[in-house]
This record gives C-alpha cells, structure tokens and sequence, in this order.
C-alpha cells in the first residue's frame, strides 16, 4: 500500500501510512511534500524533454490537512530555456493546505569542479537502530525505518528509509526523498511533545545534486529562540555523501 491512491489527474487519497504525529486525525506534512514534488517532475516531463534538475523545494504549510482526498494544481511562474520557477498547490474542499515553489536549473557537465566541503555522516549500519514511534504516533513515522546516533537532544545523525512508496506509479529519486525530508523536526527533539509543542511552519531544501535512491541521511541541529520560534537545520545525505541542506522554522509553544 502507497504513501496515496491516485484518484484521478489530480486528486490523490491518502491511505494509512498518512496519518500525522500531531494528530492521528490529520496527513503528516511529509508525505505531501514528495506527492507535491513529484506532480512538479510530471508536469516538467509533458511540457518539455531536456529534464531539468530540481535545485530547491521551498514548502509553505498553510494549515492542516485531514485524511481525505487532496487536489493538486501545478503552474509555471518563471518560464525559461535554462531556468524555471514552478509553483505547485495541495488543497483540501477548496482550501490550499501546502504550496511549493520549485526553482528547476538545466543540467551540464560540471564534474571537473564538483565538490563540497559538507562533513559526511557515518553509515547507517554504524549506527543503532532507532523506533521513532516511541515518541510519535501515526501511520507515517511507524512506516519509516531509522538509525540514530543522537549526540544530546537536539543534535544528531541519522538514516531515515521506507518501504512505502510514494504511489503505485514510477515516481523520480527527489519525490521520492522528498516524502521523507520533514521527519527531521522530530528526529531529536529538545523537548518532549508533551512538555513543547513545535510543528514547523514551512520546510526549504537546497539540493545540489539528485540523490541516488535508497535512505536518506541526515545531520541534525535544533535551535530554540527565547520568544516562540525555533529552527531544525539538516545536511541531508545518500549513500554517496552529502547532497543538500533542509531547513524547518518552528512556532515553539510551551503546553
């Protein structure tokens, strides 16, 4: 069973893997995310053939979203022969619920500078195996498997993969890590759900190069602000290194 059950062209149900750690009765935001990304693929695929690259998926989290049918809209607001903006909302009864903004570059033979000075992460096999859903409820974090290697509360490492896919059709590596991304804002809290509550408003990742599928790594720190907001920062990996950053800013709310 899928992350979703294609509906139609562009309405999307999801199944019990959906269900967020917030609250049972509401989607987690992560598994949209990937639906969002990989309808941004989809739609760059029937317009154009040169398969420009995703270099940044900037999420805005409008509000919940309960476990029902989801519709999906994708327009192109910056149109261009090497370069594209696209933006693509999720919506719920009429109501947008999430909106990406996809900024697409073209892709040409860069390898003879490639590089990064971000510090990788031990590999998943080095690391103790980790249940989430001690601290979380819902079907989306019980679907994912995790290694951790948590420093203190708020900084860690660890391997985040699943089993469930995004949707019983071909989906691209990005969606498909995508769908995973915003497990980050959980993965070492500072606090416990129960004494702070603190979902992210929006989540941003920069991607310098396509991950090659598989478990996505992450490199964790939190931030707490002294006056209601709070960051989870990341430099996300795959089995070959690092690959980009994912940012997450919180409202931090004392219970």
């Amino acid at each position: 069973m899928p992350y979703f059950d294609r509906v139609s062209e562009t309405a999307f149900r999801p199944t019990e893997h959906v269900s967020g750690g917030w609250n049972t009765a509401e989607q987690h935001i992560a598994p949209p995310m990937g639906l969002l990304a990989h309808a941004v693929e989809q739609d760059r695929d029937a317009r154009r053939d040169d398969g420009l690259r995703i270099a940044r998926l900037s999420y805005d989290i409008l509000g919940t979203l309960p476990m029902d049918v989801v519709d999906v809209e994708v327009r192109v607001v910056r149109p261009g022969r090497t370069i594209e903006l696209v933006e693509a909302v999720l919506g719920h009864g009429g109501r947008a619920g999430l909106v990406l903004r996809a900024w697409l570059l073209d892709r040409r033979d860069t390898r003879e500078v490639a590089a990064s000075e971000l510090d990788p992460i031990p590999p998943a096999e080095q690391m103790p195996e980790y249940d989430p859903s001690a601290v979380w409820p819902g079907g989306f974090i019980a679907s994912a498997r995790t290694r951790r290697a948590e420093e203190r509360p708020g900084r860690a490492a660890y391997w985040v993969e699943s089993d469930v896919p995004l949707l019983d059709e071909p989906t691209g590596p990005i969606a498909q890590a995508a769908r995973l991304f915003d497990i980050a804002n959980g993965m070492t809290p500072r606090f416990t759900p129960e004494q702070v509550a603190y979902p992210n408003l929006d989540l941003t990742a920069h991607l310098f190069r396509d991950p090659v599928g598989g478990a996505i790594g992450f490199d964790t720190r939190v931030s707490t602000g002294p006056d209601g907001a709070g960051l989870t920062h990341s430099v996300i990996h795959d089995i070959t290194g690092p690959l980009g950053t994912v940012d997450q800013i919180q409202t931090v709310r004392l219970r």
